[in-house]
């Protein structure tokens, strides 16, 4: 029999969630092309102001799909330890990236694709996050809704 750890309080899985934000590196990515084919792949990412920065080439999938409406699914952790995010996703250029975002992106991942031109960035605003463990967190997941944290 698996021992499972006491549910978290609301506050407590917050501050998990914005820690795996500033700490990991890689995100699940999910997106559906405009005839609803899914698209599922890892990228590195790194939380800036509030937002998820994330680069792809511009004709990878993830790019194209997100071009018509905006939405992505993002999933940090494993199956016992997940982090759900949904929100809306927006294309900048390189040329456009606030400097700031450019450098905490190339410090982090150590990787800087300022002026490529075949790259662009994925800044993702939540609006919806999603925290549980295991089955006795399933009830207080919701910890941000409509872009507001919860606690």
């Amino acid at each position: 029999m698996t021992e499972r750890e006491p549910a978290r309080g609301p506050e407590q899985r917050k501050q998990d969630v914005l820690d795996r934000l500033e700490k990991d590196e890689d995100v699940w990515v999910a997106t559906a092309s405009a005839d609803g084919v899914p698209c599922l792949v890892p990228l590195s990412f790194v939380w800036d102001r509030g937002t998820l920065l994330l680069a792809t080439r511009r004709t990878n999938p993830t790019a194209v799909n997100v071009t018509p409406s905006g939405q992505v699914r993002l999933t940090l952790g494993h199956t016992r330890d997940v982090v759900l995010i949904e929100g809306e996703a927006q294309i900048v250029e390189g040329a456009d990236l606030p400097a700031a975002s450019g450098d905490a992106f190339a410090e982090k991942l150590r990787w800087d694709l300022r002026g490529r031109a075949a790259w662009v960035y994925l800044r993702i605003t939540p609006y919806t996050v999603k925290a549980w463990r295991e089955e006795n967190e399933l009830a207080g997941r919701d910890l941000m809704l409509d872009g507001t944290w919860l606690v």
